[in-house]
């Protein structure tokens, strides 16, 4: 018989299970599935799609995004001086967490809509996604906004809005509050010499992740862009005293640029030198802008740091776009050609990251029904922007060029140098993936981040505590550091045995991993800069002094190109209240006391016992930061090469006796009082 825990296969009728192994029935599945029905699908209806997805229409909740409410009102305003219905536009910042935009346009209709009877055209355009003027090229040749969700989009995000209409010599107005009229569309009466739209809003603070705080130089900059993107056009910024004398900003101005992009790009490059003596700028604009327009100015700074800045309906594009693309193609191409026709080798294989290297660009195009990549509109991807700069720019670039023979060489041979430079930065940087995968680097080395060679320094310091201070002070992106122990061997009196031997010049000679097969090989040098860098007393001096002998003897070349260097560390620390100098030895100290405080002033001096005594942040500040540090690049001219292989050979070499007599020869050189014994 079975159990009770058993099922009998052969009964008529199964036993009922226990109370403890029953089960949810699997028929019953299917009615909870059953259960989700049309009642559970919702309807968003006007605005409520927005305030429950803001990210959707303007890129998130944080800051950038709620700025971004600005700009979308400002656009609104541009486009009526872009149609040539406005030449006035004010922002006025109110307070920390309110603004007002306004214009001398036409005004938002405030009329009956026809297809929503006993409702404003205002209150249709405000409460309701897609709806706008600006989907046909009836009332806007031109405009920035195209989806008809601007207005409305701030409209639903702000927790209280007013908009003011004057329009027919008469004033209107209508509030709203997280979208939704708090009344019907008001006629305030009868105003004189007013006209156009004014929009005044709070961001919603249930909304934003970020504080609700605008940003009053981030908004006045974009005043000033938008001044500069419309030539002539009069832009006016307004913000409470406070916040002008916190933040650095003009409690008023009135921003007026005749001259459009080419005052910008001036503005930019006020403290830089220019390769061209003017920049190429220009317009395309005609009568009509139905086909679209072209706004730039151009030109190269003596430095490989540009800038470039693009815009579409004077939109900021900062992740460019096909306008951006078509500029570049339009600069390959010219520069290709006339470096040909020059005869300048190599030119016909630059690249546009070689020709627009130190290219300081602004470049702004207007275009109608133009595609951007997101609501927020960081990104063009209209092709015709492409062709319209093309047909532009093309035969203006090529003239302009021509026009400065001189420059416009000069000009072409800087690219060829870069590209140079970059290919060969890039072959270097193969070979340093490579050689590191098969050299073996000294544990004690704190290597650097930067992977190829340009603008890295190794750091050689004695002793450990000077290399643990270094690395607390370098720039670990480009800085390497490597801590000898001691003098290393005096190479000018060591056998090749007792050379091959020492674990300290092992140690360097891999870090810089310029050795192959016993020989040097510059190539594979893995460090720019090879710096010295020892304490500023006797001992730092013959350290340093052992260093240059082996480079000196080993790697001649390495002082040849100009990549050895010695730091000068200070001795000395003086400060008195807030002064603070540094000297590096006995007589620049007493030139300090005289040049830098007060004759009766009475110093702290402080002598620093060595680099490893020394607070990371004075080492940084006084002898590894490029911007504070002094070094000495070693160099060997032709002309001292055999008196120096004499003298190196007398003071490092197997010769005692030659030192002694050297130094009596001169001994009286020196005043014994003043040398450091």
């Amino acid at each position: 018989m079975p159990n009770d825990d058993q099922l009998d296969l052969f009964a008529d009728t199964p036993p009922e299970p226990k109370a403890k192994k029953a089960t949810k029935p699997a028929v019953q599945k299917p009615a909870a599935t059953e259960a989700y029905s049309a009642s559970d699908i919702d309807i968003l209806e006007g605005l409520e799609p927005v305030r429950q997805r803001p990210g959707m229409y303007i890129g998130g909740t944080d800051s950038h995004a709620m700025h971004h409410l600005v700009t979308e009102v400002l656009d609104n305003s541009m486009d009526e001086v872009m149609a040539g219905h406005a030449n006035r536009v004010t922002v006025e910042l109110l307070s920390s967490d309110r603004i007002r935009i306004s214009d001398n346009g036409r005004g938002i209709p405030i009329d009956e809509h026809p297809k929503v009877p006993g409702v404003s055209a205002l209150q249709v355009i405000l409460t309701t996604l897609h709806a706008g003027g600006k989907f046909d090229t009836q009332n806007y040749d031109i405009s920035s906004g195209l989806h008809g969700v601007g207005i409305s989009v701030v409209n639903a995000l702000s927790k209280d809005l007013l908009v003011e209409v004057a329009r027919g010599g008469q004033l209107y107005q209508q509030q709203f509050a997280m979208g939704a009229p708090l009344g019907a569309l008001e006629a305030m009466g009868a105003v004189a010499n007013r006209r156009g739209t004014s929009v005044e809003f709070t961001p919603d603070g249930g909304i934003f992740s970020c504080s609700v705080k605008f940003d009053a130089q981030r908004l006045y900059r974009l005043v000033r862009s938008k001044a500069f993107l419309f030539a002539g056009a009069v832009m006016r910024w307004k913000c409470p005293p406070e916040m002008a004398t916190a933040t650095g900003v003009p409690e008023t101005e009135e921003i007026v640029y005749a001259n459009g992009l080419a005052d910008y790009l001036a503005s930019r490059v006020v403290e830089q030198t220019t390769v061209m003596p003017l920049a190429f700028s220009g317009s395309t604009k005609s009568q009509t802008a139905k086909d679209g327009y072209v706004e730039w100015a151009m030109n190269w700074l003596d430095d490989e740091d540009g800038l470039l800045e693009s815009f579409c309906n004077t939109v900021p594009t900062p992740q460019g776009g096909s306008h951006v693309t078509g500029l570049r193609q339009v600069a390959v191409k010219v520069i290709r050609s006339l470096g040909e026709r020059l005869g300048l080798k190599n030119s016909a294989s630059l690249q546009a990251e070689d020709i627009m290297t130190g290219a300081a660009v602004m470049i702004s195009v207007f275009i109608p029904d133009p595609m951007f990549q997101g609501q927020t509109k960081e990104k063009l991807v209209s092709p015709a922007a492409g062709r319209l700069i093309e047909t532009a720019l093309r035969d203006r670039f090529e003239q302009w060029l021509v026009h400065h023979p001189e420059e416009s060489r000069q000009l072409i041979e800087t690219m060829i140098v870069r590209m140079t430079r970059r290919l060969s930065r890039k072959q270097a940087k193969a070979q340093r993936k490579t050689g590191l995968a098969r050299t073996r680097l000294p544990g004690k080395l704190s290597d650097c981040a930067q992977n190829s060679p340009e603008g890295t320094e190794l750091f050689l310091v004695e002793g450990d505590s000077a290399g643990g201070s270094a690395k607390q002070a370098r720039n670990r992106k480009t800085q390497a550091v490597l801590p000898l122990r001691g003098k290393i061997l005096n190479v000018a009196s060591a056998s090749v045995e007792k050379l091959a031997q020492n674990q300290e010049i092992s140690d360097l000679i891999q870090a810089m991993g310029c050795m192959r097969s016993g020989k040097f090989d510059m190539d594979h040098l893995r460090y720019e800069r090879i710096i010295i860098m020892t304490d500023a007393d006797i001992d730092g001096a013959h350290i340093a002094a052992l260093l240059i002998t082996f480079f000196y003897q080993q790697m001649p070349q390495l002082i040849d190109d100009g990549h050895l260097f010695l730091a000068v560390p200070p001795l000395y620390r003086l400060s008195h209240g807030g002064t603070v100098v540094y000297a590096r030895d006995d007589a620049h100290r007493l030139e300090l006391l005289k040049s830098a405080f007060k004759p009766n002033a009475k110093p702290d001096i402080s002598r620093f016992k060595g680099l490893g005594e020394m607070p990371p942040m004075q080492l940084r500040e006084t002898t590894m930061a490029p911007e504070g540090r002094q070094i000495i690049r070693l160099s060997l001219p032709e002309a001292m090469r055999t008196d120096t292989a004499k003298i190196v050979d007398i003071l490092m070499g197997k010769k005692p006796e030659l030192r002694l007599n050297f130094i009596q020869e001169r001994a009286h050189i020196f005043d014994m009082a003043e040398l450091d014994i």
